[in-house]
């Protein structure tokens, strides 16, 4: 094992998003993750060829025979981790677990509050076993307040946070994000917060509690919006991409089927650099749209006129024009343009992973780029339970005759457990 974190092992019993993103990166900077996969909770056996289609997470829409190793979530999220499966609500399987934190440094989880030390696996029940470990919890809400029971996902999260009360346009309901976005900002959280624990531990020895609330996450990045309201300023209506001191300010339609182009101006000069640029030198003198108070005054006209332009114009070419006009402009990718964008490819980002059951697919690539100690990028996600075996033979020190035993009793396994 190399990276920076060599050297580290981790316990992660996070599902989902935010957990096994936080423990990804740990993993990608060389921590020895292992993930621990209740076969319970692993999916069905089989998933129709409709079902399949509708969620689009299989390569090709093709589920085929052991589809809970070719889900991409799962593929993207695990890369670089060992998999076990193991039952811990079971005598059997609490009394593995328990063993197995006795040689790692961070226990990570996001269950809601109730479940870890209903099996004796709280701080205190870890810490007896571990003096050394370190306990990051993910719940939602937070392990105490009066939410702190809830359970949640990052669709809960984000209205929760207070983030949906600022997306949306004037007069219509509040938007919730597209990508469940307070995932990922507890998982940034939570991996930072490790990091800092795991200092802490080498120079003392001693382990410490992590209380992480996702909600808190994404509210701590909405801090002046609530330093604000203290303050008795009114709260900011919902604008869309309007701000309130340029324009124009927005995403713009250009030519082709589903192609935008972002534009910011924010001053006068812009203006008339823009105005060159359009080949409509007389928006530059209309009374309307000289003066950024004009512009504001004539919002609704000034969009349209600009959608009247942008919309014959190929987004790239347009892009590279505007921003040798000094004007700040972007094309707005989407996955495709992400993969085949020059800049990203040029600096290596994306990266072929050949996971077992699914082949050489381009994964995103780890942003944190250490000059001494580079990220990890070519160990594919595990396949369910892959590493049982390893784990528990090396680390536990199992025979392969209680191994098969505990298979034989579907404590372990490779392959869900059937609904009951």
């Amino acid at each position: 094992m190399t990276g920076a974190l060599a050297g580290v092992r981790v316990l992660d019993l996070t599902r989902v998003w935010a957990g096994p993103h936080a423990t990804r990166i740990l993993a990608d900077l060389g921590a020895d993750v292992i993930h621990v996969t209740s076969r319970k909770l692993a999916g069905e056996l089989s998933v129709a060829p409709a079902t399949a289609k509708i969620l689009g997470v299989y390569p090709d829409d093709e589920p085929g025979e052991r589809h809970w190793n070719r889900n991409s979530q799962t593929n993207d999220l695990l890369r670089g981790k060992r998999d076990i499966t193991l039952e811990f609500d079971t005598p059997e399987g609490l009394a593995l677990m328990r063993r197995l934190v006795a040689h790692v440094d961070v226990v990570i989880e996001n269950y809601s509050p109730r479940v870890m030390p209903k099996y004796g696996l709280g701080f205190a029940g870890l810490r007896a076993i571990n003096p050394r470990v370190i306990l990051c919890s993910m719940p939602g809400y937070g392990a105490e307040g009066p939410l702190s029971g809830f359970i949640s996902y990052g669709t809960n999260v984000d209205p929760a946070s207070g983030l949906a009360s600022l997306m949306g346009y004037r007069g219509e309901l509040p938007y919730i994000g597209g990508n469940a976005y307070p995932d990922p900002v507890a998982a940034l959280f939570a991996a930072s917060a490790i990091l800092v624990a795991l200092r802490h531990q080498r120079a003392t020895g001693r382990g410490q509690y992590l209380d992480l609330s996702q909600c808190e996450a994404t509210t701590a990045l909405l801090g002046e919006f609530s330093l604000a309201a203290s303050r008795g300023t009114p709260v900011p209506t919902r604008d869309g991409n309007r701000l309130p001191d340029r324009a124009p300010n927005d995403a713009y339609p250009c030519r082709g089927e589903d192609r935008w182009i972002a534009i910011s101006i924010e001053s006068d000069a812009q203006w008339r650099a823009l105005s060159g640029v359009a080949n409509h030198p007389e928006w530059a003198t209309d009374t309307r749209f000289a003066t950024t108070a004009a512009r504001l005054a004539n919002i609704d006209a000034l969009d349209a006129m600009m959608r009247g332009w942008t919309s014959g114009e190929d987004t790239y070419a347009l892009m590279r024009r505007l921003q040798e006009a000094g004007i700040a402009a972007g094309a707005v990718l989407d996955g495709r343009d992400l993969v085949e964008d020059a800049n990203l490819n040029a600096r290596g980002f994306f990266r072929e992973i050949d996971a077992p059951e699914v082949g050489p697919k381009l994964y995103a690539g780890q942003p944190i780029r250490l000059s001494a100690t580079p990220p990890r990028l070519d160990r594919p996600a595990p396949t369910l339970g892959q590493h049982n075996q390893e784990v528990l033979r090396d680390l536990l020190g199992l025979t392969t005759a209680e191994i098969d035993d505990l298979k034989t009793r579907g404590l372990i396994g490779d392959r869900p457990a059937p609904a009951k």
